[in-house]
């Protein structure tokens, strides 16, 4: 009997050792794809704080954790299900889908170049809808409106992991996914709580009997507006990388391996001239080339949207509206 029960242990160790290794695998794939989504993660990062601009500071957080909780419900109730079903019955699909939403990214980085250059105005127009509502009616406007653009975020955050695990097992995929839109939320909301209350922190700061930690509140309270600024260029600057990227990885599997062997022969001749950056350079260029293919595929995308999807649109709406 004695002998039956070592062996029972014997047999739950050798488990136990290949679900810890198979984890620790799960583990690193994870890491793994969630280093190829760090443009969304930036680009999310950099929208997510303008959702409480005009709040108190006490409303700040709870806000933020709101639109936390909502995006973990996009992820795991949604999302991650929905991934896993198309991984066994079509995993065909990921490819376009990726490029898809690639191309959105695009546009999404277009329109925010052009805004950038000729505002449109929307707060001023969202400060008369405020004056119509309550506090609290404005205020879940707002949420939903930010889990609604973190759904398009985190589903191309979660295809990108997926068709990172694709050759996986179901289980892997299952928890990688996991993994990864859990990781992804804490990392992003996590920052996104830091931003939101750095003025808070750097006015504290800054009544402190400390002349150092005077100066150094006044300047994390001067520097924040600039600091914003930049993180959005530079969210932007990412979406363009990686809608651009995903779209032309895209295409070289779908056998047009044109526009990705461009981008590779000019890295590496790029690289040539300067072989003691050539690692750098080799990150760089096709980072750089994939920004500026996303910055003409948004071009394109945008005016196929403006001069044939909203007029169809319209036109498909417009009996409704006469006869309402």
């Amino acid at each position: 009997m004695s002998s039956g029960l070592l062996a029972l242990l014997d047999d739950i160790a050798a488990l136990a050792k290949v679900a810890a290794a198979s984890l620790d695998d799960a583990a690193a794939q994870a890491v793994k794809a969630g280093s190829k989504a760090a443009g969304i993660v930036i680009d999310d990062t950099a929208v997510t704080p303008r959702y409480v601009v005009g709040f108190t500071s006490d409303r700040e957080l709870p806000i933020i954790a709101k639109i936390a909780l909502g995006s973990l419900r996009n992820k795991f109730f949604f999302l991650l299900p929905g991934a896993l079903i198309l991984s066994l019955i079509a995993p065909w699909a990921i490819t376009p889908i990726l490029m898809a939403g690639g191309a959105f990214l695009c546009l999404e980085g277009w329109h925010k170049v052009a805004e950038m250059f000729a505002p449109h105005h929307d707060h001023e127009a969202e400060g008369e809808v405020a004056a119509r509502l309550t506090a609290r009616a404005f205020e879940d406007a707002r949420v939903a409106s930010a889990i609604r653009t973190d759904i398009i975020l985190s589903a191309e955050i979660m295809a990108i992991s997926l068709a990172s695990v694709a050759e996986s097992p179901f289980v892997t995929q299952a928890v990688v996914l996991a993994i990864v839109g859990l990781g992804m939320t804490v990392l992003v909301y996590g920052a996104v709580a830091l931003i939101v209350r750095a003025d808070d922190m750097g006015a504290a700061l800054a009544r402190s009997r400390v002349g150092f930690n005077r100066k150094v509140g006044a300047a994390v309270v001067k520097g924040m507006p600039g600091f914003l600024k930049a993180l959005s260029v530079v969210g932007t600057i990412a979406m363009l990388w990686v809608g651009g990227g995903i779209v032309i990885h895209g295409l070289a599997a779908l056998g047009l391996a044109g526009p990705e062997h461009l981008i590779h022969d000019a890295a590496l001749a790029v690289a040539g001239l300067l072989p003691a950056l050539a690692s750098l350079i080799g990150g760089l260029v096709p980072a750089g080339r994939s920004a500026v293919f996303g910055r003409l595929l948004g071009v394109v995308v945008g005016l196929g949207v403006d001069r044939l999807g909203k007029p169809l649109w319209q036109r498909l709406h417009a009996p409704k509206a006469l006869n309402s």
